[in-house]
């Protein structure tokens, strides 16, 4: 593993997210799993070609990177965090993999990783935390290679789960600084459209996860209104 640091500076995002990781870290990956639903099977759908490169925005104690590197070895992994405390976590659980201390609405990832575009892009549960969240979609989207793909899972708005439930779930994470994103979507595809993406979203277990998908066209390849705009599946994976 290396690892190279933050170009500019934490700021407050950083050093609030440094403050509640400091100790939860140790028992963050075994609370989490209960919870952040869709990780693995966002991680299966990747598709990692040979050799190809992966970028994990907001890769936290590294689990997901790891899990990343079992299943596409020949994959050239990277990580970026703007937690130190994090990251500590990181470097033991996924050794294989580039990491850098970074903001991913500012992200220098030449500068950093020493490549500026990646295959796979994916940010698990991480746009319900970040304050500008929208930024960071539009950086992730720029960063994407030819072909390449950006994969998103996060919370939903349970639209189809009972309102108790939504009601006790907002409310604990809300403790944790996480607001899940009433318009995901719907930024998602005004993304797609910016950068001349692919795009399809679809929410998961009767809301309570949204998954979406931009696709970036290989050169010389068209993008129709329809695949810009964006296909939300409604479907209950």
């Amino acid at each position: 593993m290396l690892e190279t640091g933050i170009a500019s500076g934490p700021g407050a995002h950083g050093r609030l997210m440094d403050a509640q990781y400091r100790w939860q870290r140790h028992v963050y990956d075994l609370s989490r799993k209960y919870y952040l639903l869709g990780r693995d099977r966002m991680i299966r759908a990747l598709d990692v070609p040979d050799g190809g490169s992966v970028l994990e925005l907001g890769c936290g104690t590294g689990r997901n990177l790891a899990l990343v590197a079992r299943r596409y070895p020949a994959a050239c992994l990277h990580g970026i965090d703007i937690s130190a405390e994090m990251l500590k976590n990181a470097r033991r659980n996924a050794p294989t993999a580039l990491l850098a201390r970074g903001d991913a609405t500012r992200l220098d990832a030449a500068l950093l990783l020493s490549r500026s575009r990646f295959d796979r892009i994916f940010m698990s549960y991480t746009l319900s935390m970040i304050p500008d969240w929208q930024g960071a979609l539009d950086q992730a989207a720029r960063l994407l290679a030819p072909g390449g793909r950006l994969h998103v899972v996060d919370f939903g708005q349970q639209e189809s789960l009972p309102r108790w439930f939504r009601r006790l779930l907002m409310g604990w994470l809300a403790r944790f600084h996480v607001t899940p994103r009433a318009d995901l979507f719907a930024a998602g595809g005004a993304c797609a459209a910016r950068h001349g993406l692919r795009f399809s979203a679809s929410p998961s277990l009767r809301g309570y996860a949204w998954t979406m998908v931009l696709e970036r066209p290989l050169d010389g390849e068209g993008v129709s209104g329809d695949a810009i705009s964006g296909e939300r599946n409604q479907s209950r994976l």
